[in-house]
């Protein structure tokens, strides 16, 4: 059994918080992955969609801190969509302020989209955190030769 060191208690239970868990029925995936802070820096590769910066969150070193932009300003009637949103480093989401990229003459490397499951699966083995609990690395793939 796989478990963090931390345990979790009540006033008549205590027990090791488990580090995997692993589910015995089909769970049916969403059209689309939950729209999530991770998520858009995922899709966006952890880099500034204006000038390219690459960016960091929480442990990660280098790089800018990345925020999230509002391609169409939220002042002006901008929704926070998967379409509207995207990475940005502080500088470049300053410059813009409250204006649409071309009012401020900046241009979006990427398009802002929907991302499906599957991109998002593989733009996260280009970003294995190293924070992980050494116990998942019996249930992750991202160190071995799959062409064999």
């Amino acid at each position: 059994m796989a478990n963090y060191d931390e345990e979790v208690r009540s006033p008549t239970f205590s027990m090791h918080i488990p580090s995997v868990v692993v589910l015995k029925d089909f769970v049916a995936r969403k059209d689309h992955p939950p729209f999530t802070r991770f998520n858009l820096y995922l899709r966006d590769a952890f880099e500034c969609q204006y000038c390219g910066s690459p960016g960091y969150i929480r442990n990660y070193r280098d790089g800018v801190t990345l925020t999230l932009d509002h391609v169409h300003p939220r002042a002006r009637g901008g929704h926070k969509t998967w379409e509207n949103m995207v990475a940005a480093c502080a500088s470049c989401n300053v410059r813009k302020a409250c204006r649409t990229p071309y009012e401020a003459g900046m241009k979006l490397r990427n398009k802002p989209r929907i991302p499906t499951e599957r991109h998002l699966m593989r733009m996260a083995k280009a970003f294995p955190p190293n924070f992980l609990h050494e116990t998942w690395r019996d249930y992750l793939y991202w160190d071995e030769d799959l062409s064999e």
